[in-house]
C-alpha cells in the first residue's frame, strides 16, 4: 500500500462513461482471505456438531443424515473456500482529498462514497481474529443516514497510516460534518 493517497495506474477516481465511478484502487490486506475463511469456518461448527450430536442420539435415520451431511460439507467447502475469495476481489477502497470510497460484498455489492466534509470520526476496531492475524477495521462515522463506512481487513500498519491520512485531510477540511 506504499504511497496510499496515489493511485495505481488507472489513474485517478472519476466517472467512467456512462456515469458509472471507477473501483477503488485498494484491496484489503491478502491476509483478509485467511480471516474470512476462519470465520466461515467457526460460523458451520455448530451446524455441524449438531449433525454428529443427531447422528449419535438417532440412528435411525442414517439415509437423511448422510445427505444432510453432503449438503452441509458441500456448502462449508463453498463458504470456507469460496467466498472469501470472491469477496477479497471485490472489496476495495480508497481516499482521496475528498471522499472515502468503499466497495463491499460478495453475493450482493454495495458501493459507498463518504464525502470528507462529512466526517465525524474515525475509529479501528480490532477483534480477537483480526488481532491474531495483525488485521483492523477502520470506521468512518458520517453525517449520514446509511451510516459509517468501513474499510474492513486492513494491516495493522496500513489502518494507523489511513486513520492518520484520514485525520490530516479531514482537518484540512473543517467542515461542520452535518
Amino acid at each position: 500500500m506504499a504511497g496510499m493517497s496515489e493511485r495505481p495506474a488507472s489513474g485517478d477516481l472519476q466517472p467512467a462513461p456512462g456515469g458509472i465511478m471507477v473501483d477503488p484502487a485498494w484491496h484489503p490486506s491478502p491476509r483478509a482471505k485467511l480471516l474470512w475463511a476462519i470465520g466461515a469456518a467457526l460460523s458451520w461448527a455448530f451446524p455441524f456438531l449438531a449433525l454428529i450430536i443427531w447422528m449419535i442420539v438417532d440412528p435411525h435415520r442414517r439415509t437423511w443424515q448422510l445427505w444432510i451431511l453432503v449438503i452441509a460439507v458441500l456448502a462449508a467447502v463453498f463458504s470456507i473456500g469460496v467466498v472469501p475469495m470472491w469477496r477479497y476481489a471485490v472489496h476495495r477502497w480508497e481516499i482521496t482529498a475528498e471522499a472515502v470510497y468503499t466497495r463491499t460484498g460478495w453475493f450482493t455489492q454495495e458501493s459507498r462514497v463518504a464525502p470528507i466534509s462529512r466526517i465525524q470520526t474515525v475509529d479501528t476496531y480490532r477483534g480477537p481474529l483480526e488481532r491474531l492475524l495483525g488485521l483492523a477495521t477502520v470506521t468512518v462515522t458520517t453525517a449520514s443516514s446509511a451510516g459509517a463506512v468501513h474499510i474492513s481487513a486492513l494491516a495493522l500498519d496500513d489502518a494507523r497510516r489511513t486513520v492518520t491520512q484520514l485525520t490530516e485531510i479531514a482537518a484540512r477540511h473543517r467542515g461542520d460534518a452535518t
